[in-house]
């Protein structure tokens, strides 16, 4: 399987970037096309939307999977899943059942080429917190992790800030906002130094992006000081382009023109 051993900030795509699209004028080959021809080598995936009769496909289209990892030098990188603790009407599911569903994502994402799981709880409450056994959870999934040799990250996202009790997604930097949006009034965009301490605990980044010039800028992130703060202190791992803008989901518009931007401006900031 191809493995981008390089160093240094590598550059990939989260395939949620194209939700207005995936099943309907892309498909997964599609997908991998385009990350292949703007230079990128690694891909995040969504579980329970890019993988065919998720959670239990079959070994053609696991055959399949890999066939395009290798046509198109395309690295597995980031398993997004959600351990989904109100998936029943009347109660939330126990910690040993909530362990299960994360022990069977776990499987398939060793299965597919992962080492690394962006490992999303249920949240109670509009500031992102976690069921309360959350900690038992993952602690109850842990020896099967390490057996596995795979690795579970929480997601650190706006409106969460890097200093706070959540121990990354650029959303953390964001310093501009379009009038009229929510901003949670609580929130403090974190300067691009704030991650230096954090990056040997960082396995890969969420290169979130909402805005992107014809000059090859993003306006609402300092990208260069972001980008540079990682690849001068040993960042090696990747940047997986997520886009977000407003106008993601408007009638024709195609998502891989912006992407591409994205990662001329990445490579212009990084060199390669």
């Amino acid at each position: 399987m191809y493995r981008n051993n390089n160093q240094g900030p590598k550059r990939g795509v989260a395939l949620y970037s194209y939700s207005a699209e995936f099943g309907f004028e892309k498909t997964l080959e599609d997908c991998f096309e385009d990350i292949h021809d703007m230079g990128a080598t690694g891909v995040e995936i969504l579980a329970n939307t890019h993988i065919e009769n998720y959670p239990y496909p079959t070994d053609e289209w696991v055959n399949y999977w890999f066939s395009l990892c290798d046509k198109y030098q395309v690295e597995p990188v980031e398993y997004g899943h959600w351990i989904d603790c109100r998936v029943l009407q009347d109660r939330l599911l126990s910690t040993e059942e909530a362990v299960a569903r994360l022990e069977q994502d776990l499987r398939l994402a060793h299965r597919l080429g992962f080492k690394v799981l962006r490992t999303k709880m249920s949240v109670v409450d509009d500031a992102l917190n976690p069921v309360e056994n959350w900690r038992e959870i993952i602690r109850g999934a842990l020896p099967l992790a390490e057996r596995l040799g795979l690795t579970m990250c929480p997601e650190i996202h706006i409106p969460t800030n890097l200093k706070s009790q959540m121990i990354i997604d650029f959303s953390v930097f964001r310093h501009k906002f379009d009038e009229g949006e929510f901003v949670d009034p609580h929130f403090v965009p974190n300067e691009p130094e704030d991650i230096i301490p954090l990056i040997p605990y960082i396995y890969c980044c969420h290169a979130k992006f909402i805005h992107m010039n014809d000059d090859f800028e993003e306006t609402t992130i300092p990208y260069k000081e972001v980008l540079m703060a990682l690849r001068d202190n040993g960042y090696n791992g990747y940047l997986l382009s997520e886009y977000e803008g407003a106008d993601k989901y408007d009638q024709g518009y195609e998502v891989g023109q912006t992407l591409r931007k994205h990662h001329i401006m990445m490579k212009n900031i990084l060199g390669y």
